[in-house]
């Protein structure tokens, strides 16, 4: 029997919960490391002999702990605010660890009735989302992440599959919400090796379908998943491999996309782009041509105007992708969107879109129609700017090199002159 669907779940504050039960504290005690812990869940710990903070793992120097007051105020406060006074018992919704584990247990069991693994999956969402220690306990469970895994290898896409989907898609929503953090690139192996054996068909499969068929929030988070699991090389190679997914990915960095999508699939590329097969692959899909749209449009947002230099910044190292750039389907125009960046949008996107430039004019000089761009869009004024800016080091002498290929007389004369018209210039 489904839960009543109007009744209402709330996120607890993590600082809410004692470390050790995880449950609403009743009675927050502090020790002398600073840390609040319930007083009867560090009380057993110190009866039980041990002579450290659970929490830091310190030697405590005196075993006596004091009141947290204010914290008890809070939370009463909090908890009088959601109309749960009643004595002892923590709000409506929230989950204690026996409850999660009896939803991990049904889950297990319960592999025929879909409806009762929604249920019990929609409860370990909201235990997920609660707090870092949530999603550390649940993780540090051997058997929850192959369960997971096994939900969404079971997705297709099948019509009396609706079930399947949207357990699917709740899994997918618990990975990306346990990857938040600074995950170490242990976990993040161990999930690549999980999702991709086999060659990730069904997973794959899976996050495909939810690209192609979810919506916004649901797209964003299986890129996400995607791109946690692309881990290694092989990993990447895997992935880039498995039919449609370069190009559903490559389609929603138009830049009629919303900006979020945009920016997650520009991050996942990035990242798979460390490949020199995958370069290929995506210099082959068109990739530049999608970013030159970006770049010639005026209202991208910041974040993704820099993903997308830096991922023409990383196209650019193969002979190919440079061909691209100055000419091919782009007709050149990916150069003049790499000028139009320029001190337009952010030091970062500077530092990118000079290293572009620099990579095209000078160290390879493979297409003169670069140069040409460069000069005719106002590239080199831009550059004088960019040496007398606070980009690194290492960009400011690009900008020198290129400016030294462009053939500008840069004497010392010249660039004072240059620089007193300029000294109120401030460039993003």
């Amino acid at each position: 029997m489904g839960r009543d669907e109007t009744e209402t779940y709330l996120t607890v504050p993590s600082f809410f919960r004692c470390p050790i039960s995880l449950d609403v504290m009743k009675s927050p005690v502090s020790l002398c490391t600073g840390v609040t812990y319930d007083r009867a869940s560090i009380q057993r710990w110190l009866d039980g002999g041990n002579n450290t903070c659970p929490a830091t793992m310190q030697i405590l120097r005196t075993k006596d702990f004091v009141p947290n007051l204010t914290l008890q105020r809070l939370i009463k406060t909090w908890s009088d605010s959601v109309g749960r006074r009643a004595a002892g018992s923590p709000p409506r919704g929230i989950l204690t660890v026996e409850e999660v584990n009896e939803s991990l247990r049904r889950l297990s069991l319960e592999k025929d009735d879909d409806e009762i693994r929604l249920e019990n999956l929609s409860r370990i969402v909201r235990f997920a989302k609660d707090s870092d220690a949530n999603r550390e306990f649940l993780w540090k469970r051997n058997d929850f992440a192959p369960m997971l895994v096994d939900i969404i290898a079971a997705v297709d896409g099948g019509t009396r599959a609706t079930a399947k989907i949207k357990l699917g898609l709740l899994a997918i929503m618990i990975l990306d919400t346990m990857f938040k953090g600074d995950n170490n690139e242990r976990d993040r192996e161990r999930l690549s090796n999980l999702m991709l054996t086999d060659g990730g068909g069904r997973c794959l499969t899976a996050l495909l379908l939810a690209i192609q068929r979810g919506n916004l929030k649901t797209k964003i988070e299986s890129v996400r998943v995607l791109e946690i699991i692309s881990f290694d090389t092989k990993s990447k190679e895997i992935i880039s491999e498995r039919d449609g997914i370069l190009t559903e990915l490559i389609k929603s960095i138009s830049s009629e996309t919303d900006a979020s999508l945009m920016e997650a699939c520009l991050s996942f590329l990035i990242t798979i782009s460390t490949s020199k097969r995958v370069r290929s692959k995506l210099i082959a899909e068109k990739t530049i041509t999608m970013i030159k749209d970006i770049l010639l449009t005026e209202t991208t947002s910041v974040a993704v105007t820099e993903k997308s230099l830096k991922l023409l910044e990383t196209l650019s190292s193969k002979r190919e992708g440079r061909s691209e750039i100055c000419g091919g389907d782009a007709g050149g125009r990916c150069v003049e969107g790499v000028v139009r960046k320029l001190l337009k949008v952010s030091e970062k996107a500077t530092e990118h879109a000079v290293t572009i430039l620099w990579c095209l004019c000078y160290v390879f000089r493979e297409d003169k129609r670069a140069e040409e761009t460069v000069e005719r869009c106002n590239g080199v004024t831009k550059l004088l700017v960019v040496i007398q800016s606070n980009c690194s080091p290492m960009v400011r002498q690009m900008a020198k090199d290129l400016i030294k290929v462009l053939k500008v007389n840069t004497s010392a004369s010249a660039l004072s002159a240059y620089e007193t018209n300029t000294t109120h210039i401030t460039p993003f």
